[in-house]
Formats: C-alpha cells, sequence, structure tokens
C-alpha cells in the first residue's frame, strides 16, 4: 500500500510539474476582432488575454485558466494540470494517514513491550524487548525518536495539505479558480461601492457540481475544450468575466492616488533603514518591491499601514511601456499636490485635493 501511494503522488506530483498548465499561444487573438475591444492585452506576450486567462511573472507568459503559480511544482496550476495538482492534493494526506498509523502502532506495540510495571514507578527500557519477538529492525531510543519527528512530519502535512485540497474542491465544484474568485468579490464590492444596480453572475457555473467536476476530471485525463474557449451558462456572455475585469481595472485606475518619492528605497523585501515597524510588517506576498528614487511619481492602488503597492509613473518614451510594479514603503512617499491646472491626472487617476 505505501508503494502504491508513493507511485500514485509522484505520478501526479511530476504531471502537473512537466505537463504545465498550457499557455496561450504568442500573437493570439480572437477569431472576430470586434471581440477584442472584450479583451485584455498582454505586452509581454504581445496577445490578448483569452477569457479565464492571466500573465503570471514567474512563467513568463499567459496562463490558460490560471489558477495560482504553485511554488512547489515550480510551475503555474492551471487548465492542463489542474487535475494533476488536484490528485496529489489529495493522495499526498492519505499517504501520510497510512503513514502515520504505522508509526504510531509501531511507536505502541515496541513501547508496550519495553515497559516495566513496579509497586511505584513505570520504567521503560529502550535496551531490549521483554517479550518475543523480536522486531526485524531493532528499535532503540535513536529509532523512536525517528520515527517521533516522521510522525510530526506525517501529522503536518496532512493537516496542511489537506486544507489546500479542500479550498482546490471548493473552487472546482463551482467551476472557478482561485483568481476568478477573487475577481468575483471585487464586482460585489464594486456594484456596492458604485450602488449601479448591476448583477454579477458568474458565467462559467455550470449549475451543477457533477457537471463542474467534469470539467476538470475526466476518465481520459485530458480536461474538455481547448482552454480558450469555455461553455457559459443561460443568459451569460462569452466575455462577462473579461468585461467585468475591464471595469474592475478602469476603478482601480479611477480611485488610485498619485505619490511622491521624498526617500530613496533600494527594493530590498526587509529594509533595515526605513524603519522598525516597516522591518517587521513587509508584506508577506511574492509580489515584487519597486525601487524608487526621490522625485519618482507612483500611482498607488493599494495599501497596508506601513506598505503601499503602486506602479511607477514612467516619464521617459525609452522604457518602451513597460510598467513597473509593487511594494514599497509608506514613509518613503507622500501625497502629490497638483502644481497648476495644467497638471492632469494619468490614465484616468482621481485628483488629490
Amino acid at each position: 500500500m505505501l508503494l502504491n501511494w508513493t507511485v500514485m503522488i509522484l505520478y501526479n506530483y511530476f504531471s502537473a510539474m512537466f505537463v504545465g498548465p498550457g499557455y496561450v499561444p504568442l500573437g493570439w487573438t480572437p477569431e472576430k476582432s470586434q471581440d477584442c475591444m472584450y479583451l485584455q492585452y498582454c505586452k509581454v506576450c504581445q496577445a490578448y488575454k483569452a477569457p479565464r486567462s492571466h500573465h503570471c511573472r514567474k512563467c513568463n507568459r499567459c496562463v490558460m485558466k490560471m489558477d495560482h503559480h504553485c511554488p512547489w511544482i515550480n510551475n503555474c496550476c492551471g487548465y492542463q494540470n489542474h487535475a494533476s495538482f488536484t490528485l496529489f492534493l489529495l493522495l499526498a494526506p492519505l499517504g501520510c494517514i497510512h503513514a502515520s498509523f504505522i508509526f504510531i502502532m509501531t511507536m505502541y506495540t515496541q513501547l508496550y513491550n519495553r515497559i516495566s510495571f513496579g509497586w511505584s514507578s513505570v520504567k521503560i527500557d529502550m535496551s531490549a524487548a521483554k517479550r518475543d519477538p523480536r522486531p526485524i529492525i531493532p528499535f532503540g531510543l535513536s529509532a523512536f525518536a525517528a520515527s517521533l519527528f516522521a510522525l510530526g512530519l506525517a501529522l503536518g502535512t496532512t493537516i496542511a495539505v489537506g486544507m489546500l485540497f479542500i479550498i482546490q474542491m471548493k473552487v472546482i465544484l463551482t467551476n472557478k479558480t482561485s483568481i476568478e474568485s477573487w475577481i468575483e468579490e471585487k464586482a460585489k464590492d464594486r456594484i456596492q461601492y458604485y450602488q449601479t444596480g448591476e448583477t454579477f453572475i458568474f458565467p462559467y457555473d455550470m449549475g451543477s457540481k457533477w457537471k463542474n467536476f467534469r470539467q476538470v476530471f475526466t476518465w481520459s485525463g485530458i480536461p474538455e475544450g481547448d482552454g480558450l474557449d469555455w461553455p457559459v451558462r443561460d443568459g451569460c456572455h462569452q466575455y462577462s468575466l473579461t468585461i467585468e475585469q475591464l471595469k474592475q481595472k478602469a476603478d482601480k485606475r479611477v480611485r488610485s492616488v498619485r505619490y511622491r518619492a521624498i526617500e530613496d528605497y533600494s527594493g530590498v523585501c526587509c529594509p533595515v533603514t526605513k524603519g522598525v515597524k516597516t522591518f517587521f510588517t513587509t508584506p508577506c506576498t511574492e509580489e515584487p518591491r519597486i525601487a524608487l528614487s526621490k522625485g519618482d511619481l507612483i500611482l498607488a492602488t493599494r495599501g497596508l499601514k506601513h506598505w503601499m503597492y503602486g506602479e511607477k509613473i514612467l516619464i521617459s518614451a525609452a522604457d518602451g511601456g513597460i510598467r513597473e510594479r509593487g511594494w514599497f514603503p509608506r514613509n518613503c512617499v507622500e501625497k502629490y499636490q497638483y502644481d497648476s491646472e495644467t497638471d492632469q491626472p494619468v490614465d484616468g487617476e482621481k485628483k488629490i485635493k
């Protein structure tokens, strides 16, 4: 059984790693040119982002039906490997539960055979067993410590990976990804903030958990569709989700605030010279930091108490339109006040008064 668990776990692990999520072809455009107005354009891949696809900074490609970038498989979890990745998350805890049972029973039986009960004390002799048969593998103090350590690893893996499996199954049974769940939450916040009276319906939920399950898990192991075109529920548009993404992107620009750097910042993860609070409250995320020079302009879109996230406003045309986005310390910037009526906001940002 342990060999079976090991083979199945490694097979799905390496399948998720080497098969990959599937990438949007470079230079991809929709069949109908008028559909381009509903899609975002990726300057890195020089292509439109197909529905449900997102650009991954680590893979440097637009990933089809991207869920997240997983450092443990050094790849993205997406359209082609979502099933293998989820099966790995299921089989790893099951194998660890089996291993934990073996460790517990081994330590119980070996300790029981070494216990001596006296009138006033209970002694454990790890040198030898009091009863036959003797174990095939000698079980001394070092073996007990190793078994206890392995049991802790097995139980820890069961809890941690098991929680990830539950999270993945929740999004799969609604035919979503982790990113799409986040987009849906932001859609509700946007509608509530502006009181538009809209109703956002997630277009890819087939209305049945079994049908949603079959979108990822098939008998052939090959997911349904081509990763570019997706079936939608009745009453929804093929580009309902991408249209909502464009609205959220425009809303983020409108609600952003322009800041000016008043101190230099090298872009390190935990800056020592920017204060103790800034050092210990660095964002726990893989998102990058951006280096700042005094006088740089930044368009901030979100922030924490001591950190902010935004995009550096590049003035030079030689930059080629490449955006620099990331986190930076809040105490390195100040709100930028417009000097004249001719100093207009950039890309729809709101003007600070």
